[in-house]
C-alpha cells in the first residue's frame, strides 16, 4: 500500500508539473512582447535634444558694443575710400555717402577728363546742385569711437582731435630747448624728464649761436613776406577786383583745362588773370599733387608805355580760396603784356581739389601802379 501510495504522489506531481509548464512559458513570452511595445514606444517618442547655448548670451556689454559700431562703420562709410568721414558728407540722389575729400577729388576728376561725375554706386549723375550734406550722419559719425593714434585708447571722434593735440599723454613733444638746436623729440610724459637732463642750456653762447642764425634767417624771410605785402599798400594808386574764373579748353587734340576770367578795369587799363594746372602736363588725372598757377595779362596797350604792377590774390567775399600772402609784379611794356606764371600758394592739394570741384574759382586780385621813375 505504501508502495502504492508513493507512485500515485509521484504521478500527481508529475500532472501539476506538465500544467504549470505551457502557463510559465506563456508567460515569459508575454513579457518579452510587451518589453519589445515598450522599446518600440521609447523609439517613438524620443526627448527633444538639448540646445546649444546662445552666442549672444555668453558675449559680454563690451563685446556688444564693439559689434554694433563695426556695423555702423560699414554702414556709414564713404563709398569711395571706405573710411568712416572726418568732415563733411555728400550723398548723391539715391542716398549714397561720400566724404568731402573723395567727393571733391570725384567732382575734379572729372573736370580735368572732360565728363560727367557720377555716383560709384549707382551712377547717377552729380554735382554742387545735386548732392546734399547729410548732418545726421555726420553727428552720428563725430560720436562713434576712434582710436588715438599715441595712446590706443578710444574717444569719441569729435573729442578725439582736441585730445591728440593737447590732452594726450604720449603726443609728440619737442624739447623746449629746440629752439637753440636740441634735436629731442618724444612723448609729452617723458618731456620734463628729458629736459631735466637736457644738455642744451648749458652749452655757451658760442656754440648755440650757429642754431640761433637758422632761427633768425627763417624768421627774415616771414618778415620780407610782410613788408612786401605791407608795401603793396604804400603805394599811391592801389586797385582790387573780385573776378571770378571760368573753365576752358584748349583746341589742340589733347585739350588742357585753363581757367580766364572776364576783363577788369584797373589804373585806366583792362586786366584779365589765366590760371592753369600743373603747368599744362598729361594726365594730370592719374596724380594726387595738383597746384595752379596763375598769371597777369594786360588787355590792350598799357597807359603809361612803361610801368610795373605789383599785385597778389587774397581770399575774395565768396568762395573762401584758401591762400598764402605772396606779392608778386611784372613790368609791362607794349611788347610784354604778360607776367610770368606765378605759383598760386594754396594751402594744400585738398584746396585744390576743393576749387577744381567748383563750377568757378572766386577770389580777390590786390594791385598797385608804380611807375617806371620811382624804380
Amino acid at each position: 500500500m505504501a508502495e502504492v501510495a508513493v507512485s500515485m504522489a509521484e504521478e500527481n506531481q508529475f500532472l501539476v508539473d506538465i500544467q504549470l509548464l505551457p502557463r510559465s512559458f506563456s508567460s515569459e513570452q508575454s513579457t518579452s512582447d510587451e518589453s519589445e511595445e515598450k522599446r518600440k514606444e521609447d523609439s517613438c517618442f524620443k526627448p527633444p535634444p538639448a540646445k546649444k547655448p546662445c552666442l549672444a548670451t555668453t558675449s559680454t556689454a563690451d563685446e556688444e558694443k564693439s559689434k554694433l559700431e563695426v556695423r555702423l562703420g560699414g554702414i556709414l562709410c564713404c563709398a569711395v575710400c571706405l573710411d568712416l568721414p572726418r568732415t563733411s558728407v555728400f550723398q548723391c540722389s539715391n542716398g549714397h555717402l561720400m566724404c568731402a575729400g573723395c567727393f571733391n577729388h570725384l567732382l575734379a576728376d572729372c573736370r580735368i577728363k572732360d565728363n560727367t561725375p557720377t555716383c560709384p554706386n549707382c551712377r547717377v549723375e552729380l554735382s554742387r546742385s545735386a548732392c546734399t550734406r547729410n548732418l545726421a550722419v555726420e553727428k552720428a559719425v563725430s560720436e562713434l569711437p576712434a582710436e588715438c593714434s599715441h595712446c590706443g585708447h578710444n574717444f569719441a571722434r569729435n573729442l578725439l582731435e582736441s585730445h591728440e593735440a593737447t590732452l594726450c599723454p604720449d603726443r609728440p613733444t619737442l624739447c623746449q630747448y629746440s629752439i637753440i638746436g636740441c634735436d629731442w623729440e618724444g612723448p609729452h610724459r617723458e618731456a620734463a624728464a628729458h629736459e631735466a637732463e637736457c644738455r642744451l642750456p648749458s652749452l655757451s653762447a658760442a656754440e648755440v649761436l650757429p642754431f640761433l642764425r637758422g632761427q633768425l634767417e627763417s624768421g627774415e624771410k616771414e618778415k620780407l613776406k610782410f613788408s612786401s605785402f605791407m608795401s603793396l599798400l604804400s603805394y599811391e594808386k592801389i586797385a582790387f577786383s573780385d573776378v571770378q574764373m571760368r573753365p576752358y579748353r584748349t583746341e589742340e587734340f589733347n585739350n588742357h583745362l585753363y581757367y580766364e576770367t572776364t576783363r577788369f578795369s584797373a589804373f585806366g587799363c583792362l586786366f584779365s588773370v589765366n590760371m592753369r594746372l600743373n603747368d599744362d602736363r598729361r594726365d594730370t588725372h592719374l596724380t594726387n599733387d595738383r597746384y595752379l598757377s596763375y598769371q597777369l595779362v594786360l588787355r590792350g596797350k598799357p597807359s603809361p608805355p612803361r610801368f610795373v604792377v605789383h599785385f597778389t590774390i587774397v581770399r575774395g567775399p565768396y568762395g573762401g580760396m584758401k591762400v598764402l600772402p605772396n606779392v608778386a609784379q611784372h613790368e609791362f611794356t607794349d611788347t610784354l603784356t604778360e607776367s610770368a606764371w606765378k605759383l598760386l600758394p594754396l594751402v594744400d592739394s585738398a584746396e585744390c581739389n576743393r576749387l577744381l570741384a567748383n563750377r568757378n574759382i572766386d577770389f580777390r586780385i590786390v594791385m598797385s601802379q608804380q611807375s617806371v621813375s620811382n624804380l
